[in-house]
């Protein structure tokens, strides 16, 4: 299972950094549009959409998906600041509402707001990926790879040293000594990024560390929706991973209030 799941990781690398680097932004956004979509029809499963539903919700999603593309060529700019607003908007549901919502144990079967939930999650990570490639596509690659690290470090310390469960209704497996074992290595692997940033912003070891953890809630996000659904996996697409959810549920929440993050950061420092 351990080798599968590396192997198509490596394939999934394979794929990503030579478009991430080397296609141009429209390739590039048409590309992350295609593979948002694919989660989101896994997202239509999660919350129980039967099949002309679901296809009017997905069609629906291109079409305004496709305005946006056409938006963004026109002025990017524009594009971001309303962007923006969305990762506001994200921010405030993934540090607000989901901490209190897993913590109270809601369950929601409201379809509509169900609906509204995957356009804002899937959306708001679409929006991302296409403007951190702009920004840069370093930023983007630093941010995937710190879930990817926290993922691992929490997945074997869970393993090694997991004695007390994190939420145990939600997803039996994870621990707080995985959580522990995250953060040690994210915080790690932002000390040796300090070695390569031009002011040594010791701000990174803390934001790298909020990503760390919005990545947890994205984790335990998913997996409610999926005990709910009575599913073990999102979907049978990534051989060892299971679905696309499965393999992006902790960038889903991080990548969008990052971004928010470092705009806010970068603004108050212009205003010092």
């Amino acid at each position: 299972m351990l080798r599968t799941r590396i192997l198509t990781a490596l394939a999934l690398l394979a794929g990503f950094i030579p478009a991430l680097f080397y296609s141009n932004d429209l390739s590039w956004s048409c590309l992350m549009l295609a593979f948002s979509l694919l989660a989101l029809y896994e997202w239509t499963n999660l919350i129980g959409l039967s099949k002309k539903p679901a296809y009017a919700y997905l069609l629906t999603s291109f079409i305004v998906a496709m305005y946006i593309i056409w938006q963004m060529t026109l002025n990017f700019h524009l594009f971001f600041y309303h962007a923006l607003t969305l990762f506001a908007v994200a921010t405030l549901f993934w540090i607000v509402c989901v901490p209190i919502w897993l913590a109270k144990g809601w369950v929601s079967k409201n379809v509509l707001i169900n609906m509204a939930i995957g356009w804002l999650l899937l959306g708001s990570l679409w929006l991302a990926l296409v403007s951190a490639k702009r920004i840069d596509p370093w930023l983007l690659l630093i941010i995937i790879s710190t879930i990817w690290i926290a993922d691992s470090a929490a997945y074997f310390a869970g393993k090694q040293f997991g004695r007390h469960k994190l939420a145990p209704n939600i997803s039996p497996g994870k621990t707080w000594e995985g959580v522990i074992g995250a953060l040690i290595a994210v915080s790690l692997f932002a000390c040796i990024l300090l070695k390569f940033t031009p002011n040594q912003d010791w701000v990174i070891v803390p934001g790298l560390c909020v990503v760390a953890i919005l990545g947890v809630y994205g984790d335990l996000l998913e997996s409610k929706f999926k005990r709910q659904a009575n599913l073990k996996d999102s979907g049978q697409l990534l051989p060892g991973h299971g679905g696309i959810l499965d393999r992006i549920d902790g960038v889903i929440p991080a990548l969008p209030v990052a971004i928010l993050m470092i705009y806010v950061y970068h603004a108050i420092q212009s205003m010092v």
